[in-house]
């Protein structure tokens, strides 16, 4: 029986880990409700229209068929995967446009298929995760299990020990974990939710965190078992701030303002309007550009992991928006 495998993962300059729930008993099977819809737009795993398991496939009507049933295991000693599958039968030899021909599709948990005497492809997909295994067809009725050696990853993002990251603040980004030809990892799962258990092989993958729609990003190497599921907590060093262009300390923010966040480098970070805008960034310096009714204010203003803060602009004396003796242009289009 598979055992939950529990993983915590923090990037070089995290503060303390969250503590680890108690390994469960149950196999990554009995929580399949748990885990994230099949996606059929997935790359390389899109499945063509599903036909009914049990009929002939296109081009076998009238032939003589034989029943063979398909089962899925993600480890040889497993149970089966009792749902959440998409299947493909393929022929063994590439037709006139050098493809292998799709002969049937299938969805659910284990399926039969009708097929004539010979050799074929059968491929099955779970999640993210895939298996191809060969068979023959002879002339008597029988199953076949394709073991998918996948596991599950559930990710989770957090400031500290007892600051969690809100759900509707995260989203993740699962690549592969070796680079391929051209040195770019492939995108396996480019929307991957917080606490969503997302299907996969066996190995080691690249996972990108994003916290906020700014800078607040990190990235970690995490490894799946086969049969297993890893729960990984990522942690950020970042806050929220507001932005207030204010005509005096603790005023009302004014309406109609530009603003430019810049990094110490003069590096555009984020680019809003409003009378105060919020946005996560990740800890560090930083200085902001006001622009209000064609006039330009600015401030240096610091954030710290986990502390979110209101950045106000005090619209005073104008000045020109400037740092390390660049003129920063705010009159963007």
């Amino acid at each position: 029986m598979a055992f939950a495998l529990l993983v915590s993962v923090l990037p070089a300059m995290a503060q303390t880990p969250l503590p680890l729930p108690a390994p469960g008993a149950a196999p990554l099977e009995a929580i399949d409700k748990q885990f994230a819809p099949l996606d059929l737009n997935a790359p390389k795993l899109t499945p063509p229209p599903l036909l009914t398991p049990g009929v002939p496939a296109a081009g076998m009507a009238g032939e003589a068929t034989v029943a063979i049933t398909m089962r899925a295991k993600l480890v040889t000693d497993g149970p089966e995967v009792p749902s959440g599958l998409a299947w493909r039968v393929f022929g063994d030899a590439t037709d006139d446009t050098g493809k292998l021909p799709l002969l049937a599709t299938a969805a659910g948990g284990p399926t039969t298929f009708d097929l004539k005497p010979g050799t074929y492809l059968v491929h099955v997909a779970y999640g993210a995760a895939g298996a191809t295994k060969r068979i023959d067809v002879g002339q008597a009725a029988h199953d076949e299990v394709v073991v998918v050696n996948a596991g599950g990853l559930r990710l989770h993002g957090a400031i500290s020990q007892d600051q969690p990251i809100r759900s509707d603040q995260l989203v993740f980004e699962v690549y592969s974990g070796a680079d391929e030809e051209g040195g770019d990892r492939r995108l396996l799962v480019p929307n991957a939710k917080d606490n969503r258990i997302v299907r996969l092989n066996a190995g080691t993958y690249h996972v990108v965190s994003k916290y906020g729609e700014a800078n607040a990003v990190v990235r970690a190497d995490i490894r799946v078992e086969a049969g297993k599921l890893t729960d990984a907590t990522i942690y950020h060093k970042a806050a929220e701030v507001t932005l207030k262009l204010v005509s005096e300390a603790g005023g009302e923010a004014l309406a109609n303002t530009a603003w430019v966040v810049l990094s110490p480098g003069g590096d555009v970070v984020k680019e809003s309007v409003g009378a105060f805008p919020s946005f996560v960034l990740a800890a560090g310096e930083y200085s902001v550009i006001a622009r209000h009714e064609g006039e330009t204010f600015n401030r240096d203003f610091t954030v710290e992991p986990g502390v979110d803060a209101d950045v106000e602009v005090v619209a005073q004396e104008p000045t020109a928006a400037s740092r390390n003796g660049l003129t920063v242009d705010t009159d963007r289009n």
